[in-house]
């Protein structure tokens, strides 16, 4: 399961999303975070479903393997939707137990939830399948400069975040190699109840602890031996620059943002 972790992967093209300017990508998603809590009917859901699905289209990346990538993380969601189906109540009620209540609301309620958990997945993944790390920093680092006059470190917090998301998949990795290697020893996984389960999870926790923190070391040794001292003063290689393909990214966000608005005042 963990090597289908997509959080923090890059895949390399020339595709329309590719070509994007990172600062577009990032403020894109972070919106549409904020924009997918204007959804309250299904409607709502479908545009951005299809919203989202057409950006993937665009990103030149099989859907399967978005699909995949949300699997890692379905307990979660499932945790999260049975939670809110338990604990809502309106509607119609089909079943009542102790404290709870399975109601209409709640049913409603906890499939918009999961629609909403695998879109922003979906999205959140496909920035950094899109975007290289190296970008990332440049663009985190552009839209925190204006935070610099008050003293802000931007470009140390955008290093420790592009750095924090390009581990990601190296510490997945890491951790599928142990767990093989606990297998090939005749550890199991899938037996047993919860607690035997959590207690196999143990000794796959010290070596990538371990591991973390040795690459963590031997990275900031090859930092200062090439002579990094912080972003004061340093130039960029890479420049940023907003072209027609980043305005129409905005006026598409724009244009979903006036549908999603009206499609709140329609009633079901």
């Amino acid at each position: 399961m963990l090597e289908k972790m997509l959080l923090g992967r890059y895949i390399k093209s020339n595709s329309f999303v590719h070509k994007l300017d990172p600062r577009t990508k990032l403020l894109g998603s972070f919106y549409f975070i904020l924009i997918i809590f204007l959804a309250n009917n299904w409607l709502s859901y479908l545009l951005l479903a299809l919203f989202t699905f057409f950006a993937i289209w665009l990103s030149g990346i099989d859907i399967k393997f978005f699909l995949n990538g949300v699997k890692p993380l379905i307990w979660l969601i499932l945790f999260t939707v049975i939670f809110q189906v338990l604990f809502t109540t309106g509607g119609t009620v089909y079943a009542e137990f102790w404290v709870f209540q399975i109601t209409s609301s709640g049913l409603i309620n906890g499939a918009y939830i999961f629609a909403r958990l695998v879109l922003i997945i979906m999205m959140s993944t496909l920035l950094t399948l899109t975007t290289a790390p190296l970008e990332l920093t440049d663009g985190i680092e552009h839209l925190l400069r204006p935070l610099a006059r008050f003293g802000f470190p931007a470009h140390e917090i955008a290093l420790m975040l592009s750095i924090a998301l390009r581990y990601v998949p190296t510490l997945m990795d890491e951790a599928q190699r142990i767990m093989n290697a606990q297998r090939a020893r005749g550890v199991e996984f899938n037996q047993g109840n919860f607690v035997d389960r959590m207690k196999a999870i143990i000794p796959i926790l010290v070596p990538l602890f371990v591991s973390a923190f040795n690459r963590a070391e031997e990275m900031a040794t090859a930092m200062e031996a090439r002579g990094y001292r912080g972003g004061e003063g340093r130039t960029k290689y890479r420049q940023l620059d907003f072209d027609r393909n980043d305005l129409l990214v905005f006026v598409g966000y724009l244009l979903v943002t006036a549908v999603l608005i009206g499609l709140r005042f329609i009633a079901f």
